[in-house]
């Protein structure tokens, strides 16, 4: 399939998929006109290339991982070492405590909005007058 046909069915733009064959993430075949020409199980490999940028992993990470990911008849790949595990367990480690840094800022502004918004609730306050 082409380019188009592979972003139509993706979601992925064909920019994004370009720089994936930039990244040597995505392999295309090139048709005699020039055109890229993808398999069938691009689809797949591009869905799992987006779970893993949105992941925060970078391309060279992604390059080293698909090799290890599940086969897309389900069963385990076996290329898979013990660097790369202990690399994505940091990777794992890195975001969870991003998520953490997170949930601390969200809990400091809700605090703030809720300190905002208990003036609002009784009205706009009235200047003291004198007697």
């Amino acid at each position: 399939m082409r380019i188009g046909e592979l972003a139509r069915r993706t979601g992925a733009s064909e920019r994004s998929l370009r720089y994936y064959g930039q990244q040597a993430v995505l392999i295309a075949e090139r048709a005699p006109g020039g055109h890229r020409e993808y398999t069938e199980g691009a689809v797949d490999r591009v869905a799992r290339i987006q779970v893993l940028y949105a992941a925060g992993l970078c391309s060279s990470k992604i390059a080293q991982l698909l090799p290890c990911m599940r086969d897309t008849d389900g069963g385990p790949s076996a290329t898979a070492d013990a660097r790369l595990i202990d690399d994505l367990t940091a990777e794992r480690d890195h975001i969870d405590r991003m998520i953490d840094d997170l949930q601390r800022s969200r809990a400091a502004l809700d605090e703030v909005i809720d300190a905002a918004a208990a003036p609002a609730a009784h009205g706009p306050e009235q200047p003291a007058r004198g007697r």
